[in-house]
């Protein structure tokens, strides 16, 4: 679980990084127009996209206050995989090294329950 952190860290960190350059450097719409008008750039998008609402449902699934997953989720459309790397991160530290915990989250109880019952 360690590798794990430290590979969230750095994607953090990375993000953070490319954002402030993306921010600083770059125009947002026109570089965006320059995307949307490429066939490769909409694929791209896309591809972004629906990454962006699988790991949405991932999300939406761990988490026990559906407010808070809705949050995450708009950050993630918003901020991208800058968003996921912190969501990442948090839930990793929060999961105490119990690798259920993070992937199910509050989910876990319920579905060990459900396992010993069948």
């Amino acid at each position: 679980m360690k590798i794990a952190k430290i590979i969230s860290a750095i994607g953090v960190l990375a993000m953070t990084i490319a954002l402030l350059n993306g921010f600083i450097n770059g125009s947002f719409f026109d570089d965006g127009s320059i995307i949307l008008n490429n066939p490769w750039g909409i694929v791209s998008l896309v591809d972004l996209y629906v990454g962006f609402i699988i790991f949405s449902m991932w999300i939406y699934f761990r988490e026990e206050k559906k407010v808070y997953s809705i949050l995450w989720i708009i950050s993630v459309m918003v901020l991208g995989f800058f968003s996921v790397s912190v969501y990442v991160l948090i839930a990793l530290i929060k999961s105490n090294n119990d690798w259920l915990e993070f992937f199910l989250g509050y989910q876990k109880e319920n579905l060990i329950k459900d396992l010993i019952k069948k």
